[in-house]
């Protein structure tokens, strides 16, 4: 079923008689919700006494907003008593208004898929996403992190995709050109949105729908995306500020090119190319009005989505601190409760228990699509690999690694778990030993040495694990694997336990057991960026 939205430039302060025009507009076309991709306050650099009493008037209720609204993050800072309501009331300034998110993926209650990303790009934003919600800055990673989102019907961004109006025949005569990035070209051609919304000051810019690549992805048909810039709320130039359209997120992409359109003016470098995904994913909904991703108490929850996954860079509430590294199809993270201390290995100085983790929000690798697959298992060997040349480089092959792996049809998000050992340990058999032990005595499956690759070819569960013993700087390894079938209540702390039992570290079986605070982690994570900087090949370009 369609449902009516409008979408508003910048509004720069002037809400007080925005909001009386939308309660007009609203009562005749009952919007399900308003979309303001702009800047809903002034600039505080600049604000007047009138624009904070303002403020003021909004929060407490005293200038009514009509109808569920959700306002982007632009390029003005919001004001101080701006963030202070949204930290108090879990991003809610007032009755129907909400913080769409600097960083955002969304699924309102209509089903409609909402991406934001908002701000100016932020070069200095390196290694990582930015970590501030309020700040009009991203970085690059930012972006990237939003890939993993994989679709959209909506796309917010305050900037424009570069080349955007390459292939296009509408006129444009700004004396200002918006800003435009790559990466949001990238995230456009990777997401497909119905329509791309960004803002443009004192113009308006709807460029002729253009038409992504058919694939297997979209069953053999034609995604068409809308680009709209919206002009500012009262602009001089009478410009266009206000966009209004009725989406049906079940819609069918079309089944061959429309007329008046153009091929895509984006590009995505092969490299960086998705694959098409073959999954469910099923999302909680938003109730209109209800800040987006939260439950009522008591609501069942499904099967986890990618907005609700720790695993998931798309998910706004993951721990970004942790990151330490973000590759095209996976991305590398310090463990939340390590296994290991700083002290355990002093010539680290750091725990040295990481995670590889998939881009995409899938159960195992073996579930991706070939292309996907394929890319995302050959990078997680590459950062598996990259993080024993800095321990061989670090700690001179004093220790070698652990790699392990549960591959699970019912887990919302495959990923493999990093460990180093003492190559001693590894070198006398004992790691291997205490792998099968533990197994036995719980009566599984035997391991068998046996290398399952990307486990495209594996009809069953199975837990791997790859034993480096950083020999002559060789990347050769031990590789072992349980298949294991529905009968065996295999538990996830499998591979912890073993290791947990063989470093002496039983107390610190259980990672609840091993909370660090948010300076300790972020001190680890600093010492461990130190290390792999050199060998870290996401930064190479």
């Amino acid at each position: 079923m369609a449902s009516k939205i409008a979408v508003i430039g910048d509004i720069n302060g002037q809400f007080p008689t925005l909001f009386p025009k939308l309660a007009t507009l609203h009562s005749k076309n009952n919007f399900a919700f308003i979309l303001i991709v702009g800047n809903l306050f002034a600039d505080p650099s600049t604000a007047t006494e009138e624009d904070e009493k303002n403020v003021r008037s909004l929060i407490n209720g005293s200038i009514p907003v009509p109808v569920t609204t959700y306002f982007a993050l632009g390029t003005n800072a919001f004001p101080a008593p701006i963030i202070d309501a949204l930290e108090s009331k879990d991003g809610e300034v007032c009755e129907h208004l909400f913080f769409l998110g600097k960083r955002t993926t969304m699924k309102t209650t209509e089903g409609i898929r909402i991406v934001a990303l908002g701000g100016q790009l932020d070069p200095n934003i390196i290694g990582g996403a930015s970590k501030d919600k309020y700040p009009p800055y991203y970085g690059e990673s930012d972006a990237k992190i939003l890939r993993g989102a994989t679709t959209a019907d909506i796309l917010v961004t305050t900037e424009w995709p570069a080349r955007i109006r390459s292939r296009s025949k509408v006129e444009f005569h700004p004396t200002t050109e918006p800003g435009a990035q790559e990466c949001l070209a990238e995230l456009c051609a990777v997401l497909k949105p119905r329509y791309h919304f960004s803002t443009s000051g004192d113009f308006f810019y709807e460029r002729e729908p253009f038409f992504h690549t058919p694939s297997e992805e979209t069953d053999g048909l034609y995604p068409i995306t809308r680009f709209i810039s919206l002009a500012a709320y009262g602009n001089l130039s009478k410009q266009k500020w206000i966009y209004a359209f009725s989406l049906d997120p079940t819609a069918s992409h079309a089944v061959s090119v429309p007329s008046g359109t153009t091929a895509s003016p984006l590009s995505l470098p092969d490299k960086k190319r998705p694959a098409p995904q073959d999954r469910l994913v099923y999302e909680s909904s938003n109730r209109g009005g209800r800040r987006p991703n939260k439950r009522r108490r008591g609501e069942r929850r499904g099967p986890l989505s990618a907005a609700d996954c720790f695993f998931c860079l798309s998910n706004e509430n993951v721990a970004t601190h942790l990151v330490t590294s973000i590759g095209d199809h996976s991305y590398l993270t310090t463990a939340k409760g390590p296994l290991t201390r700083p002290d355990t290995y002093p010539e680290l100085g750091f725990p040295g228990h990481l995670l590889i983790i998939p881009l995409t929000h899938q159960a195992t690798l073996g579930g991706m699509e070939e292309e996907e697959r394929k890319a995302t298992y050959a990078e997680m060997q590459k950062y598996r690999a990259s993080m024993n040349a800095m321990l061989a480089s670090v700690a001179s092959h004093k220790y070698g690694s652990v790699t392990w792996e549960l591959s699970k049809g019912s887990l919302p998000h495959t990923h493999w778990q990093y460990l180093p050992v003492p190559v001693d340990l590894i070198r006398k058999g004992l790691v291997e030993a205490a792998f099968k032990a533990l197994a036995e005595n719980l009566h599984w499956p035997k391991f068998q040495k046996e290398d399952v690759g990307d486990g495209y070819g594996e009809s069953s569960d199975f837990f791997r694990v790859k034993i480096w013993d950083a020999k002559d700087g060789s990347e050769k390894s031990t590789s072992l694997v349980m298949r294991f079938d529905e009968s065996i209540k295999f538990h996830s702390q499998f591979g912890r336990e073993v290791l947990a039992k063989l470093l002496r570290l039983d107390e610190r079986l259980d990672w609840h057991d091993c909370g660090q605070t948010q300076e300790e982690e972020e001190r680890d994570v600093a010492g461990f960026k130190k290390a792999f900087e050199k060998f870290d090949f996401t930064e190479e370009e």
